[in-house]
C-alpha cells in the first residue's frame, strides 16, 4: 500500500488557502490541519502572542500530522509555510516513506483582489487577529526551490480541490 498523502499549502495570508484546504479535505477524507486555528487556540489559553506562539503552532500541527499519518491517514496543512525552515519541517516529516509530499502553492495574481480579500475579512480565528494589508506585504514569503502545485485563490474552491486532486493522481 502506498504511503498517504502530506499536502501542504502554501501562501501569502488572504490568497484562499483555507477554503481550498477545507474542500480539498472534505473531497478526500482527510484531516484538515490549519495552523491559524492551533495559535488562536494557544492564545484561547492565555499565552501572549508571539514569534514562539507561532512557532507553537507548526510544531503541533506537524505533530499532529506525523500522528495521523503514522495511522495511515491522509493530511492537508493549512499554513503560510513562506520560509525555507516551515518547509524543511513537512520535508523531514514525510521522509523514510511515512508520507508522499506535495506542496500546493496558492497565489492570488491580482494585487487589488488580494488587497480587498485581506481588507475585507474579518478575523477568521478570533482571538487571533486577521493580517492588515501592510502586514501581508511584509510577510516573509520567498520562491520556491521545487516543483509545486500551482493553484490561483481566485478560482472556485471546489474546483481547485479537483485540480490537486488530479495532480496528485
Amino acid at each position: 500500500m502506498d504511503a498517504p498523502w502530506l499536502i501542504v499549502l502554501a501562501g501569502p495570508p488572504g490568497v484562499g488557502k483555507s477554503a481550498i484546504a477545507q474542500a480539498l479535505a472534505d473531497r478526500r477524507g482527510s484531516v484538515w490541519l490549519r495552523v491559524d486555528t492551533i495559535e488562536a487556540a494557544l492564545l484561547k489559553a492565555g499565552i501572549p502572542r508571539s514569534f514562539e506562539t507561532g512557532l507553537a503552532a507548526y510544531v503541533v500541527a506537524r505533530d499532529l500530522a506525523e500522528q495521523r499519518l503514522r495511522s495511515r491517514g491522509e493530511v492537508v496543512i493549512d499554513a503560510v509555510n513562506g520560509v525555507e525552515p516551515a518547509r524543511q519541517m513537512w520535508r523531514d516529516l514525510a521522509r523514510d516513506g511515512l508520507a508522499r509530499l506535495a506542496f500546493v502553492e496558492v497565489r492570488c495574481p491580482d494585487p487589488e483582489e488580494h488587497r480587498r480579500r485581506v481588507e475585507s475579512r474579518s478575523p477568521p480565528t478570533p482571538p487571533l487577529p486577521a493580517p492588515t494589508w501592510e502586514e501581508v506585504l511584509r510577510c516573509e514569503y520567498f520562491p520556491w526551490a521545487e516543483p509545486t502545485i500551482s493553484v490561483d485563490g481566485r478560482d472556485d474552491p471546489t474546483e481547485n480541490a479537483e485540480r490537486i486532486a488530479k495532480a496528485l493522481r
